[in-house]
């Protein structure tokens, strides 16, 4: 497939961006990864916006695509569009074998021991839910407790709420410290034989913070809860190994991993999933039907109800393979030298201040610029050609711990660079010097 020059984007001719005032020197991690090899492949990182090169910093709410990605969509569409499992004819096993490919590489992607672990949903927020209404209505009661860390995304909180209200349970905050780390000894000190499931993000998508599962789950075992982790934001920055982890339930959106919207999974330990009953009615997930009552499929289609995204899925697995292609221990050393870059650079901003300090991060840089709100900063940034978001972050009360109710969000990926950090810093102080 051929990529189209979209440096003329909207009419607006290609200008090279003016040189930034380097805050500080350019990261030099010795990784090994160089993040041109990652920009040469994504199609948007060169078109322009306002007249400028795009500085794409919204990873957070989702990643760009690879040339790659794109093309495993065209290819289905154009050559192999059929529905999956019940046909004999030729294009149906094509995209059978497809979609359970995208299965296997979301498996090994995880760490997990057999794709038949592997679940696939529209995304982390359904995938919660998923749990929530199967395994959470079947295992909670009156009194028992679920753990949520303030950290956490609206996804890993209101679908536990509803929960909780439905059977008369608790949902417990665990609070966080000063620095954006949850409070591990609240946590512990909270941890009881009432406490059925802990649910905790792998990574903060408004803090960066990275809290230690493993040693949590490890915890949260020994009073026999489960735990649930999301991982929305961690599978892109660094690898996952979900057996390591001991997570009973492991979940993440595909295009935050560069692959296309609507798309995501849940794997699930298989003595877990085994005995979860189905969550949605309909074609794919029964064994047999009749008025009298039904049986269903074994796991994992018994939580596949209907037709699922079958192109999403050979667009996560195009993207899988592209982000597996790279050293993933040299991408995450890269993405922390270039986080540390951009706190020293950002440092140099007056009435600047970024929230969470966390000792372990990924490349999330949340901050206030002192005398403007936050959607005028990003409105400012946009002028010229750099993507930031501004809000609550679906996370508010991970701001509220700092005093505030949103704030503007510089998140980082791979193909971003120490230039483009560059172009936001002098940004923000041409915005500062104007006030």
């Amino acid at each position: 497939m051929t990529i189209p020059d979209v440096r003329a984007h909207e009419g607006v001719a290609y200008a090279p961006a003016q040189p930034a005032r380097p805050a500080t020197t350019p990261p030099r991690d010795g990784s090994g990864f160089d993040p041109e090899t990652a920009r040469r492949d994504i199609p948007v990182l060169h078109r322009t916006v306002n007249g400028h090169p795009l500085v794409w910093l919204d990873n957070g709410a989702t990643t760009q695509k690879p040339r790659q990605v794109i093309e495993a969509l065209t290819a289905y569409y154009g050559a192999a569009n059929s529905n999956i499992h019940r046909g004999a004819h030729t294009m149906a096993r094509e995209a059978t074998e497809t979609y359970e490919g995208g299965r296997a590489a979301v498996a090994r992607l995880l760490g997990a021991a057999s794709p038949d672990s592997i679940v696939f949903t529209r995304g982390t927020t359904e995938a919660i839910n998923l749990v929530a209404q199967t395994w959470g209505r079947a295992n909670l009661g009156p009194g028992d407790e679920i753990l949520v860390p303030m950290l956490e995304h609206h996804s890993n909180i209101v679908p536990w709420q509803m929960l909780a209200k439905e059977k008369r349970a608790r949902l417990v905050p665990v609070p966080l410290l000063a620095d954006g780390s949850i409070d591990q000894e609240a946590f512990a000190h909270l941890l009881s034989f009432r406490t059925q499931l802990v649910a905790v993000s792998q990574a903060s998508n408004v803090l960066g913070t990275v809290p230690p599962v493993r040693e949590m789950t490890a915890l949260a075992h020994r009073y026999g809860a489960r735990v649930l982790v999301d991982g929305a934001q961690a599978v892109a920055h660094f690898p996952v190994d979900v057996q390591e982890l001991d997570a009973d339930f492991y979940v993440f959106s595909g295009h935050k991993l560069f692959a296309p919207t609507g798309i995501g999974a849940l794997y699930g330990k298989p003595e877990v999933l085994a005995g979860m009953p189905p969550w949605q009615g309909g074609g794919n997930m029964i064994d047999q039907v009749d008025f009298t009552g039904s049986t269903y499929a074994p796991v994992p289609h018994r939580f596949e109800a209907g037709t699922g995204h079958i192109s999403g899925v050979a667009g996560l697995l195009a993207a899988i393979d592209w982000l597996t292609g790279f050293d993933r221990e040299a991408v995450a050393a890269y993405e922390k030298g270039l986080l540390a870059y951009a706190e020293q650079a950002m440092a140099a901003v007056p009435g600047l201040r970024i929230l969470g300090s966390a000792p372990e991060r990924i490349a999330v840089l949340t901050f206030t610029l002192a005398g403007h709100d936050p959607a005028e900063i990003a409105h400012w940034l946009d002028q010229e050609g750099i993507a930031v978001r501004a809000g609550h972050h679906c996370a508010q009360p991970s701001l509220r711990h700092y005093g505030v109710e949103s704030a503007a969000r510089a998140s980082l990926a791979l193909y971003n660079t120490a230039q483009e950090v560059d172009r936001l810093v002098a940004s923000l102080l041409r915005l500062q010097e104007r006030s």
